[in-house]
């Protein structure tokens, strides 16, 4: 699965397009990265830039625009509202999908490092990136702003983390850190009342608000949503109140409860939630998370694809109340994938691709193939399980088998795809100029790079299409029983999947120098291979004492 990381520099410049321009091709020239969006300020004079991407690539992104920024940006003549220290002033890198935030904060050290010692600019950490929580949170850091700094750094409490202990004129100081992804998101009232919003925003919103207890003493009352800030406003354009919300840590308070509990207390107080709106971006699985809460709520199954789980979270919270929700707009991973080609098509233009004189797509992408078709006919027992007449009490149960079916199918579709990459890379390898020996020897090392991709490919293909089959036996086992021969056709094809992989792992390993990886590879296929082959007896019994002819 890739890892995904957010970059949201600040830069101390926001009326000169021209610089800006500057700064953000230097994101744009690192493969790998998507540059999302540049909001400039001419009051604050700064410009907010967001771009995501590989943790790798992101990290290098963000040094070459802190060094940009520092060679056009001249500190000692910047004016602006907002508080600043430096020429790129605060550089947070943020997790957004399969990474942790301590892997995180580990690539925002990184960064603070080689900017630090490379371009000799003071760096501090901030957030989770900061071992020192006396000193990671960002106002107390920039406190005194670039004018204090010249004395500040020379406190022994404010060395720097890395870089020298002297302020620099013309790019002053930078703040570099790992924090949580935020989420800005407005939940639409049928009200035209600031006030009233406003009160729905006290009550959900973690700072809650000012109260007098029974001896007249002025209390906070904590609102009932952690991590949560929350304002009522009115919006001409649409002629509506909304309860303006920041999720600033979407694991503690998910969009989706954030929703709920405001339509709860807005019902509280005589008003009703007509929808909502998504500020910016989200990650795919909070989009997810939500279709499936929703799904629960209504006591369905949630192991439905990834594009009706979106439908369902968009519905439920009214996203789509003001403008269309484009998830391909709206959704970071969305808007990095690149498009599989194959797995997009019509099946007759995938039938006439694979029967045409290109080799690929081949045999690997067909079983990878063969085996979505085979999960996707256990999950689909398990989905028709889940909604049976009679069978009311055991929804979640079967539920819980078609997520998993669900993931097993989206992989190998995933893999499908994969595996036609992994061919034409081997291809362009072998097509590689060698005419001197430096030429053949990198033409040589992409070879069996290539060459060894296309054998771990397949070898996934064998994993994902074996585990899926203890899917289909339960389905064979305890589904619906009118659905057994779609369970017994689901291990026929999981099967197939799993040999006709093996055949790719096998033909492909053959012209691998590395014969110590060759052997141990050789030996797991043919172990998940005879494991494949044994279940499929196994699910075929089961099928057939329940048919019974």
């Amino acid at each position: 699965m890739q890892q995904i990381i957010e970059c949201v520099p600040n830069f101390s410049e926001g009326n000169d397009l021209n610089i800006i321009k500057q700064i953000t091709d230097q994101i744009e020239s690192v493969e790998g990265v998507r540059l999302l969006n540049v909001d400039p300020g001419k009051a604050t004079n700064r410009t907010v830039v967001t771009f995501v991407g590989n943790p790798e690539r992101v990290v290098i992104a963000a040094f070459l625009a802190i060094k940009k920024a520092g060679e056009l940006i001249d500190m000692s003549k910047h004016k602006g509202a907002h508080p600043r220290m430096g020429a790129t002033d605060v550089c947070p890198l943020i997790p957004v999908a399969n990474i942790t935030m301590e892997e995180t904060a580990t690539y925002a050290q990184r960064l603070a490092k080689r900017v630090g010692e490379e371009l000799k600019v003071p760096v501090y950490l901030y957030e989770s990136a900061q071992p020192d929580k006396s000193r990671c949170n960002l106002s107390i850091i920039r406190a005194g702003e670039y004018e204090g700094f010249f004395k500040k750094i020379k406190e022994p409490q404010w060395k720097p983390d890395f870089g020298p202990a002297e302020f620099d004129a013309k790019r002053g100081g930078t703040v570099i850190g790992a924090r949580d992804f935020l989420v800005a998101y407005n939940v639409n009232l049928n009200t035209t009342s600031t006030r009233r919003a406003n009160a729905i925003a006290f009550d959900v919103r973690e700072a809650g608000r000012k109260i007098r207890n029974e001896q007249g003493r002025e209390i906070v009352q904590p609102g009932t949503l952690k991590c949560v800030k929350a304002i009522g406003w009115y919006i001409e354009e649409y002629g509506i109140a909304q309860i303006s919300i920041n999720l600033t840590n979407i694991n503690v308070t998910p969009v989706h409860i954030a929703f709920d509990e405001v339509c709860r207390k807005a019902e509280d107080r005589g008003m009703r939630v007509t929808g909502s709106e998504l500020v910016g971006l989200i990650p795919l699985k909070a989009m997810l998370d939500a279709g499936k809460y929703f799904l629960k709520k209504q006591q369905r199954s949630a192991g439905v694809s990834e594009n009706e789980l979106i439908k369902i979270a968009v519905k439920s919270m009214g996203l789509d109340e003001l403008y269309p929700f484009k998830p391909e707009e709206k959704i970071i991973e969305y808007m990095l994938n690149e498009k599989a080609r194959l797995v997009n098509m019509k099946l007759n233009d995938f039938a006439n691709e694979t029967a045409s004189e290109s080799p690929a797509p081949g045999g690997g992408s067909i079983a990878a193939y063969v085996g979505s078709l085979g999960i996707s006919l256990g999950t689909m027992v398990a989905n028709l399980s889940s909604h049976k007449k009679g069978w009311d009490d055991r929804w979640e149960e079967f539920g819980n088998w078609a997520e998993k079916g669900q993931l097993f199918k989206d992989e190998l579709l995933r893999l499908v795809d994969a595996d036609t990459k992994a061919f034409n890379q081997v291809m362009t390898a072998f097509g590689m100029p060698k005419s001197n020996d430096e030429e053949k020897a990198i033409r040589s090392k992409a070879i069996q790079e290539a060459t060894k991709f296309a054998i771990e490919v397949p070898f996934k293909v064998m994993q994902a299409s074996y585990d899926s089959m203890e899917v289909i036996k339960a389905m064979a086992d305890i589904g619906n029983p009118n659905s057994v021969s779609d369970a017994g056709v689901g291990a026929l094809c999981a099967r197939s999947s799993v040999i006709g992989a093996f055949m790719n792992v096998r033909i492909n390993a053959a012209t691998y120098d590395d014969k110590s990886f060759v052997q141990d590879i050789i030996t797991k296929g043919k172990a998940i291979e005879k494991k494949a082959i044994a279940m499929e007896t196994e699910i075929l019994q089961l099928v057939n004492q329940k048919i019974g002819v």
